[in-house]
């Protein structure tokens, strides 16, 4: 019943698909003022036309369609993927190149998609946020994305619109630099992802039973129960299902509740821990390992058994190196390590952080047994840095400068009504252009997240890196705390309308999202 999402009944019938983007009021908006910045106006026009270019192009089709996928150990699902795989083919090119992707959407019943370049500052018309950028590209139709790459880093995309993001459309997406000063013999490129679709439900069934809340249980006391398939509607208050709801995920390192989703699986690149991905290398060789979490409601703490991980980048920054034994790592976040391989067979272990489960993938470089699904690193329990405590590189680090604006970005809400949203009032996907959170080229901005909810949140800005506090790393996406408090600051140098998120897929949906715009 829930097989289309609730935005791409209304994001189709939009306009003629790839026919241009919305007025620079956005949609539905009877009055000018404030006037934003077009996103396919002018002033996105001279900034594109600024970024370096190599003159080079990189072409491709991606075909969003049904797809049976084999996720290993007997275990298939059937969901939406990019040309029949999951995680869809890695695109890879240097700085400077054009990438132009033409999105052939053969999605059924109707249902409207698009595709966001996570992590780039891209041209505003190319970030595929329907309606707030372009619309929304209904099924049977086509999309051409072009846009030039002008930052090194590991990016992937992924779609917007509802909660797709929790089926089988996603890839990594690779900007090398031909400057590259890092050290290393090969690259592994490891995506970590929480699987529902096509097992025991859809993403659409997942979100239909979150948005009744807890609210509808009746003040029925759940905390540390684990209410997995087996919950039926008379095992729960008022006749609520409780199929997807996962009750007592706590973590220390999350500050509490870790996530609201119940998934059968974690995956790493696609595969599940009881048949695992391997890598094959060599003793002493030195890997770059590029971890995205392409999850939707769960963080990930990674560890290589036996061996020390050093961070090189976070979101395609670089920062200080620093040597760890773990990494947490959030929805939409990514992480570059260096690791110099041992003699044997080792876990890389995504633990699903306070869900009771994991994701597996080996390294292989000489002799020795494969690990259970189940085996826990001791890294796991070692040395584990946040990203606020690590430091930008000196070469990207924000000089010093007078902040023009402040935005506070109250983080509210909650499950006993899933009423997540920004300062109190949840996004208005029907009109993205309403209350914005106003900002003027050439200026330094300020973002004070203020998180009032009892639960973490990953917060996304779309075409920009901000930098955590005065001299922490470069992100696009960082952990917020319960009732903790998150300064960044980025510089207003890519005019258009962008969207500000909660990263978990059904916070976003449920309102937790605002338009971070450019005045005219």
């Amino acid at each position: 019943m829930h097989s289309i999402d609730r935005r791409s009944l209304l994001l189709a019938g939009l306009g003629v698909t790839g026919s241009g983007v919305l007025s620079a009021c956005g949609s539905g908006s009877s009055s000018p003022d404030p006037a934003l910045v077009n996103p396919s106006g002018s002033a996105v026009a001279a900034t594109e036309k600024k970024r370096t270019s190599t003159g080079r192009q990189q072409r491709l089709t991606l075909t969003a369609a049904p797809a049976m996928i084999d996720l290993g150990g007997g275990v298939m699902a059937r969901t939406w993927a990019f040309d029949g795989r999951t995680p869809g083919r890695e695109v890879r090119l240097s700085v400077g190149d054009t990438l132009v992707a033409e999105l052939s959407n053969q999605l059924p019943n109707k249902t409207a998609t698009s595709i966001h370049w996570h992590g780039m500052a891209l041209r505003n018309d190319m970030d595929g946020v329907p309606p707030a950028t372009q619309t929304a590209v209904r099924a049977g139709s086509a999309f051409t994305y072009r846009f030039v790459a002008d930052a090194p880093g590991t990016y992937f995309f992924h779609p917007h619109v509802g909660v797709q993001l929790d089926r089988g459309l996603y890839a990594p997406l690779i900007v090398e630099d031909p400057k590259e000063t890092l050290d290393y013999d090969d690259e592994w490129v490891v995506l970590l992802d929480d699987w529902v679709d096509g097992v025991t439900g859809t993403p659409d069934e997942v979100f239909a039973e979150l948005e009744h809340g807890m609210g509808d249980m009746g003040g029925m006391h759940m905390g540390g129960m684990d209410m997995g398939d087996s919950a039926t509607p008379s095992a729960s208050s008022g006749g609520m299902s409780m199929k997807f709801m996962l009750m007592g995920a706590e973590s220390d390192l999350l500050g509490g509740d870790a996530g609201d989703v119940k998934y059968p699986h974690h995956l790493i690149n696609g595969r599940v821990a009881t048949d695992p991905d391997v890598y094959t290398g060599k003793p002493g060789r030195k890997v770059r390992l590029r971890i995205i979490n392409a999850g939707g409601d769960t963080a990930y703490r990674v560890a290589l058994g036996d061996h020390k991980l050093t961070i090189t980048h976070t979101d395609g920054f670089p920062v200080r190196h620093q040597e760890v034994d773990a990494l947490l790592v959030g929805m939409g976040e990514r992480y570059d390590v260096l690791v110099t391989l041992d003699d044997g067979v080792f876990p890389l272990v995504a633990l699903a952080e306070g869900k009771n489960a994991n994701g597996l993938a080996l390294v292989r470089t000489g002799a020795g047994s494969k690990p259970s699904a189940t085996v826990r690193p001791k890294e796991l329990d070692g040395l584990i840095m946040s990203a606020a405590e690590l430091r930008a590189a000196d070469d990207v680090r924000l000089t010093s400068a007078k902040t023009d604006v402040t935005h506070r970005i109250k983080l509210t809400g909650g499950m006993d009504k899933y009423d997540w949203a920004i300062n109190g009032k949840p996004f208005d996907m029907n009109h993205p252009e309403a209350n914005p959170l106003l900002v003027e080229e050439g200026g330094r901005v300020r973002l004070d997240f203020v998180n009032d909810t009892e639960m973490w949140h990953p917060m996304h800005l779309h075409g920009h890196t901000y930098q955590l506090g005065g001299s922490g790393p470069r992100k696009d996406t960082a952990i917020v705390l319960p009732k903790r408090t998150l300064s960044a600051f980025f510089d207003a140098d890519n005019p258009g309308q962008w969207m500000l998120h909660c990263h978990n897929a059904y916070h976003g949906e449920a309102g937790m999202m605002a338009n971070v715009a450019y005045r005219v």
